[in-house]
């Protein structure tokens, strides 16, 4: 079946950098918008970031706009999240999703086709 394993995650201080990366497998990749979303302690899961098929259009989140960059490999079948001044209120755990029908600009609707399984991100304060 279709899997997306993200990798990257771990423990920061606050201003630095981490990249998240996102393998899929036995998917069309091309066909899919690929998408980061996260989940907080406590909190509901919220959009991230969401790159198009070709990989020219970007859409983020304000929380992290200017702050970090979504980047796909059709080649690779991977897509990868640049982290960088993390805060905090960055910590999460980060998912990948791939969506068949959507935008860059309407993953935010987070009803993705399929989504891997997280890795953390603390950012220690």
């Amino acid at each position: 079946q279709v899997q997306l394993v993200e990798s990257g995650g771990g423990l920061v201080q606050a201003g630095g950098s981490l990249r998240l990366s996102c393998a899929a497998s036995r998917l069309t990749f091309n066909m899919y918008v690929m998408g980061w979303f996260r989940r907080a302690p406590g909190k509901e899961r919220e959009f991230v970031a969401a790159i198009n098929r070709p990989g020219i259009i970007t859409h983020y989140s304000d929380s992290v706009k200017g702050r970090f960059t979504i980047s796909r490999d059709n080649a690779k079948n991977t897509v990868d999240l640049q982290m960088n001044s993390l805060k905090p209120d960055d910590t999460a755990i980060y998912y990948c999703a791939a969506d068949s029908t959507a935008t860059a600009a309407t993953m935010n609707r987070g009803d993705a086709n399929y989504w891997g399984q997280g890795t953390q991100v603390t950012v220690s304060s």
